[in-house]
C-alpha cells in the first residue's frame, strides 16, 4: 500500500544488485510515495501520491484553511 501511487498507478519495480564480481541479488526499486491530503471532488482525502504527480500538478493539495488552524 505504501509503495504505490494512487494517481498514476506507479508501483515498485524489481531487478538485481550486481556486484563487482557480477553476482546478482534481487532488489526492489520503490517510487517516492507520500501520504498527503488532496482534493477529490471538492473534498479532502488522504492518498498515497508519488512526488512526480505532486510536482507536475496532477493532484491539488488540500491545505488547511484559516478556520481549521484557529480551532
Amino acid at each position: 500500500m505504501g509503495k504505490f501511487c494512487e494517481v498514476c498507478e506507479k508501483g515498485a519495480m524489481s531487478g538485481h544488485n550486481v556486484s563487482h564480481s557480477n553476482r546478482k541479488s534481487n532488489r526492489v526499486w520503490a517510487p517516492n510515495v507520500q501520504n498527503v491530503r488532496v482534493l477529490v471532488n471538492g473534498q479532502p482525502k488522504r492518498m498515497n501520491v508519488c512526488t512526480r504527480c505532486l510536482r507536475s500538478g496532477n493532484v491539488q493539495r488540500a491545505l488547511p484553511t484559516k478556520s481549521n488552524v484557529e480551532a
